[in-house]
């Protein structure tokens, strides 16, 4: 038998120490590259979003990759090019670790929405309280010393 999966990913994760150097003009450039890296590992990308300091991704992700290695990969490479780039002045990287939670495909529009308009959501919602919103929605225990 043939292998089908369908589940929807929102992979969350922040720049090192939550530093605000991800600016707006050059980010078109890093979702792009992204999205390159999930298309030759046969993801879909379906959204894909920021602000300053964090990442959303929104994908499906081929049922031959871990997530964590998917992600372990994205931080890599767009390290990389971020810095042969000098995408962002001050970027030292990607915190370590990542936020990855699971959605039914009738979600799908409304997480493409929301992800779409992080930076409205931002104006009133930190990066840390949504997390821990995403957290909690997800029934995920966490240690608040981690979050940091």
């Amino acid at each position: 038998m043939s292998t089908y999966t369908q589940i929807l990913y929102q992979i969350v994760f922040s720049t090192k120490g939550r530093e605000r150097t991800l600016t707006k003009k050059n980010r078109p450039d890093l979702f792009r590259y992204i999205w390159g890296i999930l298309n030759k590992k046969k993801c879909h990308l379906y959204r894909i979003n920021g602000v300053e300091d964090h990442l959303h991704i929104v994908t499906h992700i081929h049922p031959t990759i871990a997530p964590a290695y998917l992600v372990k990969d994205i931080k890599l490479a767009s390290s990389g090019f971020i810095k042969e780039k000098k995408l962002f002045d001050n970027f030292d990287g990607w915190q370590v670790g990542y936020g990855a939670f699971t959605y039914s495909f009738s979600a799908k529009n409304d997480l493409i929405e929301y992800v779409k308009n992080q930076e409205e959501h931002h104006k009133t919602v930190t990066y840390r309280e949504e997390l821990i919103a995403l957290l909690k929605e997800h029934g995920v225990e966490y240690n608040e010393k981690y979050l940091e």
